[in-house]
């Protein structure tokens, strides 16, 4: 029997991460989406929280999945090595496409409603980084990409959400 070997955590880890640096993204664009999102529900916010909320979401597989496939089909369609009529659809983002939206959908389900509702915001009023990626500014297909930023940045905030939850509620006990 032939078994094949399963691809190791820290080699998907580190793939997602280089897929989001090749592209031009950063953990700290993504943080800024995060504080946007949250600072005026969280009194003494930092930035330095969000990217740590941001960097442990990207330990998930979920996500790490969802960049790899999404990436490497914006990338596909920069050259051009998809199939017609799809290439077409993705290198223009059809707007009845939705299939970015999906699979960015689906990465965020994991966090819960806080995290599905953050996306649709996020994905209405492309904050940030996600803008800049939306409206193709500079060169590249980002068809999969600004959605993908979405879905980290909602999920980060969904994240940091309940931490914030937790530690209130534990500090009322200790108070106790």
């Amino acid at each position: 029997m032939n078994r094949k070997q399963p691809v190791l955590s820290t080699d998907v880890s580190i793939a997602a991460r280089e897929a989001l640096e090749r592209r031009g993204v950063t953990l700290m664009d993504i943080a800024e989406i995060v504080y946007e999102m949250q600072y005026t529900y969280n009194e003494g916010l930092t930035l330095e929280r969000c990217v740590e909320a941001v960097d442990k979401v990207l330990r998930k597989r979920e996500i790490q999945y969802a960049l790899l496939v999404g990436i490497e089909l914006d990338e596909l369609a920069e050259k051009k090595q998809l199939s017609q009529p799809l290439q077409q659809i993705i290198e223009t983002d059809e707007g009845l496409f939705g299939v970015d939206e999906t699979i960015a959908l689906g990465a965020v389900l994991t966090y819960g409603s806080i995290g599905v509702t953050t996306y649709g915001h996020l994905d209405k009023h492309k904050i940030g980084v996600i803008k800049k990626l939306d409206t193709k500014a500079g060169e590249g297909v980002h068809t999969f990409l600004d959605d993908l930023v979405g879905a980290i940045a909602a999920a980060a905030s969904s994240r940091l959400a309940h931490r914030i939850r937790d530690e209130e509620e534990a500090a009322l006990l200790i108070m106790e």
